[in-house]
């Protein structure tokens, strides 16, 4: 990943209702939501919603599938996982056993963070 398309994601990600998206489509994994479901989850009128899962689209966060007269919106997992590890593929210079002590302090789940 390029620091251009890590920003990109960013950006995107830095309005609280396409957080929550997010976050609630990563949540739902595999199985998706329609945009009725995301709106009655979340409170938001579909008008405003409609805006934001474009904007989610455009930089490719989630797919989009039709399935009938409904669409189902997926996150794109791999590539939040190819950011994650943009974000700490060096982290502690390529020594994380010198970021054991930070483990503690981290309310990150065990099974995600980098072995010792």
């Amino acid at each position: 990943m390029e620091n251009t398309s890590a920003t990109s994601i960013f950006e995107s990600l830095s309005s609280g209702i396409r957080l929550d998206v997010f976050r609630l489509l990563v949540k739902k994994g595999l199985e998706g939501m329609v945009a009725g479901e995301i709106a009655t989850t979340l409170n938001v009128p579909p008008t405003n919603l409609s805006f934001h899962l474009k904007a989610l689209i455009y930089n490719n966060l989630l797919s989009v599938e039709q399935e009938g007269r409904f669409q189902r919106y997926r996150a794109n997992l791999p590539l939040m996982l190819d950011l994650i590890a943009y974000l700490t593929e060096e982290c502690c210079g390529g020594h994380p056993e010198d970021c054991a002590e930070m483990r503690d302090s981290s309310t990150c789940c065990e099974a995600i963070l980098p072995k010792n």
